[in-house]
């Protein structure tokens, strides 16, 4: 299936969840990030279990330091 990942179209198995996505797209610098599908934020407890839907958009946001 198809969806949207950071703005770019991304190929992925049906039934796919988050952490698999992160796991192929991300890979282990997956600390200090936070996730939002469809503009929706979705906490870290769920990506293990939130499955990803036929051109859902994934925005994976991440936290850094300075001032």
């Amino acid at each position: 299936m198809e969806v949207t990942f950071n703005n770019q179209t991304r190929q992925i198995e049906l039934h796919s969840t988050i952490q698999n996505a992160l796991d192929i797209w991300v890979g282990e610098k997956q600390k200090g990030i936070a996730i939002a599908v469809n503009d929706v934020i979705v906490y870290k407890a769920q990506w293990g279990s939130y499955e990803l839907q036929p051109d859902d958009h994934v925005l994976v946001i991440t936290a850094f330091q300075g001032g």
